[in-house]
């Protein structure tokens, strides 16, 4: 008697022959999920998680579900049979398993509780009993029969580990199975149902000797232009922190500092020492954290000049186009593809992809993980952390350096106290420093003297200070919030006069920040007023730069404006208490701890010191709740749903985009109205300004906004209203607009 044959996908309207076969689909993901699991230590692990977790379309109501005149609407549980055959060994050994293949569809569940929509894992398990039956008897021996390994050496209980920690590494582990299992699943479906689109998309990528050898060619030729042109001190401290990190990529691997003064070349040099140490390591790609999509986009430019089509971005912009031109072609497929699972030698992302990532629950945001192993990450910015997400941000550190063959680069001009201490025993262990001295650094790249507020004198309020500011031709003046920098841009002349802020779209802000960089490359006259979204990652020169008073890193970053390129014997940055407070919440906490740094030091803090960030950043910490979400806790439940929620950076719901009337933008709102699709949306990118629900909400019921597209998700200035987009200061509806952060 020849055995029915069982399909894991069909072909509409192509005889079964052309379909999948269940068999070879169970072998092939399994293939796949072992050859990702390897990556960290667990390829016995993801052999299982392949053969079973397609156990369930062995029943037969799924196979009936797939003729063509099944029933198609039908819900069938198919991938809770292969947790029910982990349940089979003994759960307290296969639990992992139960996860990884009841989840590998809909997402990790928690263990008991029911939140978030997911029937927890037990439920389901009691749910579904008799399933595993039903299906058995159709499945070959081969999917059945099978040895449960032991759980690799650093989750088996030790004295030395508590049984909370353990159980949250338990809990991290079983994410990278779940990836290696997604991924290989994903992989496998797209090769049946797409054949050779994804080879022929990616093409061969270059490995990391390759693009170390291209990184250091590019790195070389900068340098040695920079020197033709004009050896200033700069350059030659910017040529020894590239020939250090490429010494210090021989180390071996772990979590490193990479602390270097704004404007000391670190973008490219750490580049360099990951790409190299990546190299003398066999490790498989380098991984960029950015917080900015802002900066993400100018350096992600940089390492493509060098790179080539080796460099993917991944972030959650709309479109994710270079931001030197915000082409309105669009990303490419390779990109698109790559950005999946981050399958390519050099990855740039945000803060938000990357650690929201790594707490997900959800099997698109999580089959990338496996790739994340045996990576170098470097944290560019670091001090960016959200602090109320500390503890499971720096746990997640710790854990992909000790098992996931990670090293890590923690890479600022200015440190945080990350550093494990009496006082922070979330902190990081054996942080090793990769620039030469940086106290020396600092010293020599001083090109600033910093004016601080006297202390306890009282706000200055904006029309005396936009007298002190006319008196300067070019000068940069940076505040707390949005409505701040458009009064204080009102009392200033027009002539020469330019804005930042996030009311702006990217075009827009584009557009200044090179007509900002003209006029100072002139020697023209230039006053800028802005939010501090230029201070990160945004390259402009001021001979003189005015600074609300704020957290040190944000005085700091608004200083590496100053004479950023040394061109002058000293630039002059000056603080003022403005009249107004920095959004709540961080921010705030952040003046309040610098006020007392002042005190502390008689008003006076030498910002060339890198000592006193990390006392900065001590003080600010302990007056902060480093896990505010309690996501910890959650964890030690095996909640994933519950953690994938409360894991959210940026909250659901804090912003919402519209497009505005600037440029093309029109002809891309048009684009759309014809044909909406990847590429179309994707194009309005460059036009989009983010207003909170508060400010949507005016708007709607004023009827500014036409909703476009097939869910209507598109929200577009309707012409009447046109000119409440000003060409100076943005979107202009009230005065209370933009009393938020930027």
């Amino acid at each position: 008697m020849v055995q029915r044959l069982f399909y894991a996908h069909s072909l509409d309207g192509r005889p079964k022959t052309e379909w999948h076969q269940l068999e070879e689909h169970l072998g092939e993901t399994t293939k796949r999920a072992v050859g990702f699991g390897e990556m960290f230590g667990s390829a016995d692990w993801a052999r299982l998680a392949g053969l079973w977790h397609d156990l369930g379309k062995y029943l037969p109501e799924f196979q009936k579900k797939l003729e063509p005149d099944g029933p198609k609407n039908q819900h069938v549980d198919h991938s809770v049979v292969g947790a029910l055959l982990a349940q089979s060994f003994g759960l307290d050994r296969t639990l992992p398993l139960a996860f990884a293949v009841s989840g590998h569809h809909g997402g990790l569940p928690n263990l008991r509780s029911s939140e978030f929509g997911l029937t927890p894992l037990l439920e389901r398990l009691h749910d579904h009993a008799n399933s595993l039956e039903r299906a058995a008897g159709n499945a070959p021996a081969l999917f059945m029969d099978a040895a449960v390994p032991s759980l690799p050496e650093f989750l088996r209980p030790t004295v030395e580990v508590s049984a909370f920690e353990q159980r949250r590494q338990m809990e991290f582990w079983i994410r990278f199975l779940f990836s290696a299992l997604v991924d290989a699943d994903f992989l496998d479906t797209e090769a049946f149902f797409k054949p050779g689109m994804r080879s022929l998309a990616l093409g061969v990528s270059g490995d990391v000797a390759a693009l170390r050898k291209r990184l250091d060619d590019a790195a070389d030729a900068l340098s040695a232009k920079a020197a033709a042109k004009l050896v200033t001190s700069v350059n030659r401290l910017r040529a020894e922190v590239l020939e250090c990190c490429r010494e210090k990529a021989k180390l071996p691997p772990g979590i490193f500092s990479l602390t270097v003064p704004t404007g000391g070349g670190k973008t490219l040099s750490g580049m360099a020492f990951a790409l190299r140490h990546a190299e003398t390591h066999g490790l498989k790609r380098v991984i960029v954290v950015i917080p900015y999509t802002s900066i993400i986009e100018q350096n992600a430019k940089k390492y493509r000049e060098a790179l080539g089509d080796n460099v993917i971005e991944h972030h959650s912009n709309l479109a994710p186009t270079t931001e030197t031109d915000l082409d309105p072609t669009m990303e490419t497929e390779r990109n698109r593809l790559a950005s999946e699972n981050w399958d390519a030698p050099v990855v740039v992302t945000t803060t938000v992809q990357f650690f929201e990532s790594l707490f997900s629950n959800k099997p698109s945001r999580c089959r990338k993980l496996h790739n994340i192993a045996r990576s170098v990450i470097i944290l560019d910015e670091v001090q960016s952390l959200p602090p109320g997400f500390l503890s499971p941000i720096l746990e997640a550190m710790r854990e992909l350096v000790a098992h996931y063959g990670c090293s890590i680069v923690l890479s600022t001009a200015t440190q945080p106290a990350l550093v494990k201490r009496p006082a922070f025993r979330d902190g990081l262990d054996n942080v090793r420093e990769i620039a030469p001295d940086p106290g020396d650094l600092f010293r020599r790249l001083s090109r600033v003297d910093v004016a601080w507020p006297e202390l306890d004198s009282p706000a200055i309020a904006w029309p005396e200070l936009a007298a002190e500011l006319k008196c300067h031709r070019q000068m940069l003046a940076v505040v707390h919030r949005r409505d701040d920098a458009r009064d204080l841009a009102k009392l200033l002349p027009p002539e020469n006069l330019f804005h930042l802020s996030a009311l702006m779209c990217p075009k827009h802000r584009l557009d200044v920040l090179a007509a900002v960089n003209k006029q100072l490359d002139s020697e023209q006259p230039c006053r800028l007023v802005s939010t501090q979204l230029v201070e990160a990652g945004v390259d402009i020169d001021f001979p003189v730069v005015y600074r609300s008073l704020g957290g040190l890193d944000s005085v700091v970053q608004a200083a590496g404006r100053c004479n950023r390129e040394g061109k002058r014997d000293k630039g002059k940055v000056v603080v003022f208490r403005a009249p107004t407070q920095p959004p709540r919440g961080t921010p705030k906490m952040g003046l309040e701890t610098m006020e007392s740094l002042l005190r502390q030091y008689h008003g006076q803090v030498d910002i060339t010191d890198p000592a006193i960030f990390e006392e900065y950043f001590r003080m600010l910490y302990s007056k902060l709740d480093l896990d505010i979400r309690r996501i910890q806790p959650e964890r030690q439940e095996l909640n994933f749903a519950s953690t994938a929620e409360k894991f959210r950076i940026i909250e659901d719901g804090f912003s919402e985009a519209i497009v505005v009337p600037y440029a093309n933008s029109a002809e891309r709102v048009a684009a759309v109205r014809k044909e909406l699709n990847r590429d179309t949306a994707r194009a309005l990118q460059p036009f989009l300004v983010n207003v909170y629900p508060d400010l949507l909400s005016q708007m709607q019921a004023a009827g500014a906004l036409e909703t476009i597209g097939e869910n209507e998700n598109i929200r577009v200035l309707m012409p009447d209203f046109h000119k409440r987009y000003d060409m100076t200061f943005g979107l202009v509806w009230n005065d209370g607009i933009g009393a938020g952060i930027v």
